[in-house]
């Protein structure tokens, strides 16, 4: 179902399916509130009595009468004292439950939030690499991190807060109608006024939301790119320029919230004047009707207090109404985007698989970004197990394309790749990607220790199994003479290490994974010559017994090879070396 065609109930409905598993808590909240009907209503008890029983010489309430002693109804004093006694009491069961609510709400909604992030996280990771290319990550972020709260705002702060306001308006009206129908009736009529008011602001304050979401959102867009490349900001001394393009975002984002206060401002401004225009009437024919004895002025001040407090629950529904829209469109915008369909599937009866041979073959393979020109075209070459395969080509003709299509973090505009006389296509996506050993040109380190970076490919390795590793991309070495060994932070990306030092990490790491496919794109462009030298010397031992595709510039690097794939300008493979093995 497209995102942009749903409704404000299938979103509700979409939301209370993924909160299922919590039905038990939120019932919980919602009987609270619930609770807060029958509290309220006894909150103007003790003023009818003191005004009527205590102060003037009218008869008990039948209910109460039947509660209390015979000996309490002539005895002002004992009454005074009962009266006292409920204030009290009401006032600490309705703070209670507050409290017990509030609890409730809190526990309930961080799960909610947890669930529902949670599943976007997920989501997101199984989107292809096509997915993140064109959307970018901020956008991703923002609604993981600031529209999967929708859940909460909307069920625990939304939907249950309306229907016990509904349940209280209902047991109000009720009341009031039992002690005066006409006046319950004069209260009544402003509720068509008040819902009136609520659909203008739904049709005026939803799109500005949604505005203000894509706005807040490419914000945090530009300071996770100046975070992530604050070298090169520095290194061109553009810091200036990038806080001038981030305040003119957060600045149009800001103006933008302004003129919806001042939407909000006047719908809650007008609420306030139609209530109290509903008040003012109930105000002035209760008096007319205290003077002319049809009411007495114990009931006058119960029927004023519950209109005071009918308008409440009236108020608060208006508000949410309003208040939700900023919900519902950030809850839209998540469901956006876990309806967003993977380019990359598995399906449903794809075949295991547990150590391929390492056979692989391109039959007539083009590849193209959405809605460019080819990147590769008509791509057709056999490789047998364990030959190294060199490809070179000028930058751009679409050499990582060509190792990125073999993992399936794209799959072909058309042709088919094969591994062992397969289909990819026809494996479990795991299964296929835990053939392959990465190593890339710029080494990909997350901001954990030494070991756990190594230990990335191989999340069960035993701590022998990490050094092993460790020795064979002779990295041991260094390591030890680090204060904290293995357990030392590399910082953010690794920057707390040299190239060098974090090629070799990344080198370990594929040693350790012991794929029999390997996979290596420009692994020594970023490091100095000599470096290089020892590097490739380590790889030689890491390259034995497995298939084997190194992309370079330098045809040096490649000497080593079986074979070397040149791609031409047209995409195409134009030329190849050492053709005593393999087939093109």
């Amino acid at each position: 179902m497209p995102t942009n065609k749903l409704s404000d109930v299938q979103i509700f409905r979409r939301l209370i399916h993924i909160a299922r598993p919590y039905w038990l808590q939120i019932s919980s909240i919602f009987t609270l509130e619930i609770l807060a009907a029958p509290l309220i209503l006894l909150m103007p008890l003790p003023l009818k009595l003191a005004v009527d029983n205590i102060i003037g010489s009218a008869p008990l309430p039948e209910f109460l009468s039947i509660l209390i002693p015979h000996s309490f109804e002539n005895n002002k004093l004992a009454l005074l004292v009962l009266a006292t006694s409920l204030q009290v009491i009401i006032v600490l069961l309705i703070h209670f439950r507050g409290l017990i609510s509030y609890v409730f709400q809190i526990s309930t909604g961080e799960k909610l939030n947890l669930i529902f992030r949670g599943r976007l996280f997920r989501h997101v990771q199984k989107l292809s690499f096509a997915f993140h290319d064109k959307r970018g990550t901020a956008d991703s972020i923002y609604r993981i991190q600031y529209d999967a709260p929708s859940i909460q705002l909307i069920i625990i702060y939304g939907l249950i807060p309306f229907i016990s306001s509904m349940a209280i308006l209902v047991a109000m009206i009720y009341v009031t109608a039992r002690i005066n129908l006409h006046l319950a009736l004069i209260a009544l009529t402003v509720i068509p006024f008040l819902f009136f008011l609520s659909y203008v602001c739904i049709q005026r304050i939803r799109p500005r939301y949604k505005d203000v979401k894509k706005m807040e959102s490419h914000a945090l867009n530009i300071v996770q790119e100046v975070m992530t490349a604050v070298r090169v900001v520095k290194a061109f001394g553009r810091e200036e320029r990038e806080q001038e393009r981030f305040m003119h975002h957060s600045d149009k984002t800001a103006r933008q919230r302004i003129r919806l206060s001042y939407s909000e401002g006047l719908f809650g401004l007008l609420i306030n004047l139609v209530t109290a225009i509903g008040a003012a009437a109930v105000l002035f024919i209760g008096i007319r009707n205290v003077q002319a004895g049809i009411l007495t002025l114990g009931n006058f001040l119960i029927v004023t207090t519950y209109i005071t407090q009918l308008y409440k629950p009236l108020e608060m529904m208006n508000r949410n109404i309003a208040t939700l829209q900023t919900s519902l469109a950030s809850a839209h915008r998540a469901f956006e985007l876990l309806d967003e369909t993977p380019d990359v599937i598995e399906h449903a009866h794809a075949q295991p698989l547990k150590h391929a041979q390492g056979a692989v073959t391109f039959d007539n393979v083009s590849f193209a970004y959405d809605d460019t020109p080819n990147i590769l075209t008509n791509i057709s070459f056999s490789i047998q197990p364990g030959m190294r395969v060199g490809i070179a080509g000028k930058t751009g003709v679409g050499k990582t394309t060509l190792l990125s299509l073999m993992t399936r973090f794209y799959d072909p505009s058309s042709g088919e790749i094969r591994l062992d006389g397969v289909n990819l296509q026809e494996y479990k996506l795991t299964d296929l990607r835990n053939q392959f050993a990465i190593v890339l040109q710029e080494p990909v380190l997350f901001s954990t220790s030494i070991a756990e970076n190594i230990a990335y490919s191989k999340s069960n390795a035993t701590e022998n199994e990490i050094i092993s590793a460790a020795k064979a991309a002779k990295v041991h070495d260094f390591i030890k003479t680090l204060p904290e060994g293995y357990a030392t932070l590399v910082g953010e990306r690794g920057m707390r290490l040299s190239g060098g030092e974090r090629q070799r990490i990344s080198l370990a790491r594929a040693f350790l994974k012991n794929a029999p496919i390997l996979l290596l794109d420009e692994p020594t462009s970023s490091i100095d010559t000599k470096t290089e030298d020892n590097i490739m010397q380590d790889m030689e031992s890491l390259m034995q017994g497995r298939t084997t595709f190194m992309i370079a510039h330098r045809l040096t690097t490649l000497k080593n090879c079986d074979i070397v794939l040149t791609i031409g300008d047209d995409q195409k493979i134009v030329s190849d070396l050492n053709l005593s093995q393999p087939t093109i």
